[in-house]
């Protein structure tokens, strides 16, 4: 359950940074461990009762205060961020290690773009540099428009390689804005039967599985999803796949880290990558940002701005 209530503005210890937000998104590392849909998520979050009680993970704001043995951040610099790890940015303040996943905010980059850089690229950067993605190759993206879908397709064309993505009809203009070669409708195609062959399918949204895609896979394709699957089976699949010489299924598990942040602020700040934004809510909307941000309806990323 989400509720808004006051809480005491935390104190940063010596090498803790007190940051003042600005805009935070609710996006699905959130709402997962809110749910704990996936009963594994509660070894992170809590098993009985939540080990965090202010959610957010994904920021952008100004540090408020600094602690006495904080040398790489000033008071008054503009940061962003990720961090999965003590949450926080559901409120007006947060606490955060100096060794934490965030990093100043590139010049020319507003705090509301900012707020949504992290989140979504970091999963995809994770799946594109597990799969070892490389100029040339042909990669299918499926759900174009989600956070992480979105940020994949942007994050794969830089680095030259041809992108199919799948959405729905009515966005269509928007993921080929992002950069995709091609787009396929998927209310009025299957792609799983298209007769083109793939280096890697990245399924952003876990929708598919890795049986109907092998079909398109080239020999030594790979299929990798941001789900589970039926019956967990991504995981196992993920054991054995690799060992037996073809089509392989990924299931790399997400990690990130200052410098993968810095280096999703410069891809911004190079006009390389472009969140989406879908809505902002103020924060006393944040259930109804929580219900939208579950619906899936929504388009890239769902914020929360502190100052409405």
């Amino acid at each position: 359950m989400v509720q808004v209530k006051d809480v005491d503005v935390p104190v940063p210890k010596e090498n803790e940074v007190l940051v003042r937000v600005h805009f935070a998104s609710v996006n699905r590392t959130d709402t997962g461990f809110r749910s704990a849909e996936y009963f594994i998520s509660r070894f992170f979050s809590g098993l009985f009762t939540p080990k965090y009680q202010v959610l957010g993970c994904e920021f952008s704001g100004v540090v408020e205060k600094a602690g006495t043995k904080v040398t790489d951040f000033k008071v008054g610099e503009r940061v962003f961020g990720f961090n999965d790890e003590r949450f926080g940015a559901h409120a007006e303040y947060m606490l955060l290690r100096e060794k934490d996943a965030f990093v100043q905010i590139p010049d020319g980059i507003d705090f509301k773009t900012a707020s949504a850089i992290s989140e979504g690229a970091h999963y995809a950067l994770c799946n594109i540099r597990a799969a070892k993605i490389v100029a040339g190759q042909n990669i299918l993206v499926n759900g174009g428009t989600g956070a992480i879908g979105s940020a994949a397709i942007q994050l794969i064309k830089s680095i030259g390689a041809r992108v199919t993505a799948v959405c729905a009809t009515p966005y269509l203009e928007t993921v080929r804005s992002l950069g995709a070669d091609h787009v396929i409708d998927y209310l009025s195609q299957d792609f799983t039967l298209l007769d083109e062959k793939f280096d890697v399918v990245f399924d952003a949204v876990g929708k598919s599985t890795f049986g109907k895609c092998k079909r398109i896979l080239n020999d030594k394709g790979i299929y990798m999803s941001t789900e589970l699957g039926p019956g967990a089976q991504n995981v196992f699949l993920a054991m054995i796949t690799p060992f037996l010489g073809g089509k392989r299924l990924l299931f790399p598990l997400p990690t990130t880290s200052k410098d993968d942040i810095a280096f999703l602020g410069k891809m911004a700040a190079e006009g390389k990558l472009k969140p989406l934004i879908d809505r902002v809510y103020p924060l006393d909307e944040i259930v109804e940002a929580h219900r939208y941000a579950e619906s899936e309806k929504k388009i890239g990323n769902v914020l929360i701005d502190m100052s409405l």
